[in-house]
């Protein structure tokens, strides 16, 4: 997770809106040049925004991992700690050791799926709050202040402080400003618990349920919190033990995914074995999808390269025109191709019943009507990357070295790749920090 957080946020950092995000903090706040950002030699800001810019480049191209409960759980801690790490020496404590950077962070994806698993709607697609702007700065304020060392009362009193700083509407998804909702977790959770290590204090019952009283249930209105086993219980597991990862093989919304594969296999099927003829969109009559009742990703004719990668409809396409999916695939060169458009205008979609809004449980089919009458179908269930069938080792190492090596040389993406994998015995996270740029 910390490997491929890492890599989907240097290549973030080549993205429009990390660039406006980035201009915005050194025109706008005087620097305390502690933080280093993503990708940028010399480039540094206070840690909170570094927090703030590099939460933005890790989702700038909607590439950061997925679990179910839907949320994204790496984007928004991950750059909050590295941030905290070079914080740390200014507070006159050394910085972090590696396997405390891995503690705060399994800490801080914790609290995410605890308070998730509280809520069965948390299941589903969302529909009112970007479940990263909720649970992520929740996380994020939790990681921290495990970093921090702060004591149980300042810990409770930053989870309650972060309550007050989280979430975002789901109106914008698709847009530029989504991006900002892991930007604002991660540094809001952050000042949440730098704030509660300075003695602000704030209500200690928002995680309950007080008649009369809205507390972290305006999130989630069937939010019932249960009991939690103490972590210093030889019987406690955390959710990592059990609950496996979403990598992304492109970046786009995770629901993307499946009718890409699906479409992939209808390419192959087009192509033929032999044939060495490109695939034409005059072959095509009709495309159907079946994929689940979703608005926000319900899009026929997206606009921009954000509303792209949250377009069903514009995924399948690209994926039945050239076989796959990529990071080029939402570019705008991509985005305006003339067989591309024309396969959009024949695509029409369905919503089975048997085809929930839930990432564990829905599917993606897609039917393709050629102008000769022959229909050809793919179907996916589980697509290569979802928990159920995880990326190897080889894949996320792959991942990880395209997309890092889009920004740093050879040199300090093997620098990376050998300080993630040494993580935990790691006695400075310096050696980690000074590979990011």
């Amino acid at each position: 997770m910390v490997l491929d957080s890492i890599g989907v946020g240097l290549i973030g950092s080549t993205t429009e809106v990390f660039e406006l995000a980035l201009q915005y903090c050194k025109h706008t706040y005087a620097a305390n040049d502690v933080g280093r950002v993503y990708g940028r030699t010399g480039t540094t800001l206070s840690p909170s925004l570094a927090a703030f810019v590099n939460g933005v480049a890790t989702h700038s191209m909607d590439f950061d991992d997925t679990w179910n409960p839907a949320t994204h759980p790496s984007g928004a801690v991950l750059p909050a700690l590295l941030a905290t790490c070079d914080l740390l020496p200014a507070y006159c404590r050394p910085r972090p050791r590696g396997l405390d950077l891995l503690t705060a962070f399994n800490v801080g994806v914790e609290i995410q799926g605890r308070l998730m698993r509280f809520s069965n709607d948390a299941y589903s697609i969302p529909k009112r709050f970007h479940p990263p702007s909720v649970v992520g700065t929740m996380g994020s304020a939790a990681a921290c202040a495990r970093l921090l060392s702060l004591d149980s009362s300042q810990c409770s009193h930053a989870l309650a402080i972060a309550a007050s700083l989280a979430g975002a509407p789901m109106c914008n998804a698709a847009t530029q400003f989504k991006p900002f909702h892991i930007g604002n977790a991660s540094r809001l959770g952050m000042e949440a618990a730098l704030l509660a290590s300075r003695g602000l204090e704030a209500s200690l019952v928002v995680l309950d349920t007080v008649p009369g009283v809205d507390g972290f249930n305006v999130f989630y209105e069937d939010y019932v919190p249960r009991p939690m086993t103490s972590a210093d219980d030889e019987e406690y597991v955390f959710l990592l033990e059990g609950q496996d990862v979403a990598f992304k093989r492109f970046p786009a919304h995770l629901g993307m995914h499946w009718v890409a594969e699906a479409a992939t296999t209808i390419h192959v099927m087009l192509k033929g074995t032999e044939s060495v003829r490109p695939f034409c969109p005059l072959q095509v009559h009709d495309i159907l999808l079946r994929i689940p009742q979703s608005k926000y990703i319900n899009r026929p004719f997206p606009n921009s390269e954000h509303e792209a990668r949250h377009s069903f409809q514009l995924t399948a396409c690209s994926a039945l025109l050239d076989g796959e999916v990529t990071v080029w695939s939402f570019s705008p060169a991509a985005l305006q191709r003339p067989e591309l458009l024309a396969l959009l205008r024949h695509v029409r979609v369905e919503h089975p019943d048997d085809n929930p809004a839930n990432f564990d449980r829905m599917y993606g089919e897609v039917q393709v009507t050629l102008a000769g009458g022959d229909i050809l179908k793919g179907r996916c269930d589980t697509f290569y990357g979802h928990w159920r069938n995880p990326l190897s080792t080889e894949s996320l190492r792959k991942k990880f070295c395209d997309n890092a090596g889009a920004i740093l040389p050879p040199e300090k993406v093997e620098g990376l790749l050998e300080a993630v994998e040494e993580l935990e015995r790691l006695e400075d996270c310096t050696v980690l920090l000074s590979q990011l740029q």
